[in-house]
């Protein structure tokens, strides 16, 4: 997906990102604002799910909920192991792992800069 310029179109999203796995029951989300910290994105969620199973179920109802609603397909790697999903939605780019996964690669630390990262959804 392209990045949007857009702020309104951001945060719209953002939102439908915590809305889903919320939804979906993902465990620990956290949203990390990337604006003025990297030019990759402007956030940069990550939750796991209890098993590859709901962490592809996920990954699946995400990107059909962001296709239908911004009409572009996000790029999804990872699904066939479904161990670490990458969600690649342009302005929002989604980690979703299994929770070994996420404690052995602790993206949330990489990315917090030297300070809090992100919010709890």
């Amino acid at each position: 997906m392209t990045r949007a310029s857009d702020p309104d179109e951001v945060a719209a999203l953002h939102q439908l990102v915590l809305d889903s796995l919320d939804d979906d029951q993902a465990v620990e989300t956290v949203s990390i604002p990337l604006a003025g910290k990297s030019s990759i994105a402007d956030y940069m969620v990550v939750a796991s799910g209890r098993s590859t199973r709901q962490v592809a179920s996920m990954a699946n109802k995400l990107a059909e909920k962001i296709k239908a609603r911004f009409h572009q397909t996000p790029r999804m790697e990872g699904l066939p192991t479904a161990d670490w999903v990458l969600i690649d939605a342009g302005d929002v780019i989604i980690h979703l792992f299994r929770p070994e996964v996420r404690s052995f690669y602790n993206l949330e630390r990489m990315w917090a800069f030297g300070d809090t990262p992100g919010t709890d959804a």
